[in-house]
């Protein structure tokens, strides 16, 4: 796998580093070893799959509270999404900041998204595949997340929203909820209730 970390420390893409052949490719997707030795947590809790039928569907801005603040490996492995995340550590010389990667089935890249992370993404064509490799459990109590237009996060998504959860419409904006979200994110503090 060839690592290349983002302007958000600790968020890597990933590409694959394919072994061509007469049958076609093989590539490794993950390993612990390696993941460790670019100092990424390598726990895998849950994996997750999610297929959107409709391009301009946006699933996000979706992250966990500490102590189950969760890492994602995040791939597309049909079609093409545009996929962002937003840097909620407030000691962070990059807090608020964000990086979009557009992953897909054609480049086969994936996005590791560190703890303490907002990630969503739109999809950029009908029947798109997402898995997610996620390092915590999911944990309602410590579900947070950040309505995808904030203003204050600036986030600019390619196509016209089609589809979005009622729940997704619901989170609330950053200048609502900053100083909890802060507390709430600071290195170190255990605490999960919303």
């Amino acid at each position: 796998m060839i690592f290349t970390e983002t302007k958000l420390e600790g968020a890597f893409v990933i590409d694959l580093e394919r072994r061509d052949d007469s049958r076609g490719f093989f590539a490794r997707i993950f390993c612990q070893k390696e993941f460790e030795a670019h100092g990424l947590k390598p726990t895998i809790a849950q994996a997750n799959i999610a297929h959107n039928l409709r391009k301009g569907t946006v699933r996000g801005m979706h992250f966990q509270f500490p102590p189950a603040a969760e890492t994602k490996l995040v791939r597309c492995t049909r079609g093409a999404i545009l996929d962002i995340i937003v840097d909620l550590r407030p000691e962070s010389r990059t807090y608020l900041q964000h990086i979009e990667v557009e992953l897909s089935e054609d480049n086969q890249r994936a996005l590791y998204v560190p703890e303490r992370f907002a990630h969503g993404y739109q999809a950029l064509r009908d029947n798109t595949d997402t898995s997610y490799h996620v390092g915590e459990f999911y944990t309602p109590s410590a579900e947070g997340g950040l309505i995808y237009n904030d203003p204050k996060l600036g986030l600019e998504w390619p196509l016209e929203v089609s589809v979005i959860s009622e729940k997704d419409q619901k989170f609330p904006l950053l200048a609502e909820i900053e100083p909890e979200l802060k507390r709430k994110m600071a290195r170190g503090c255990a605490q999960v209730s919303v």
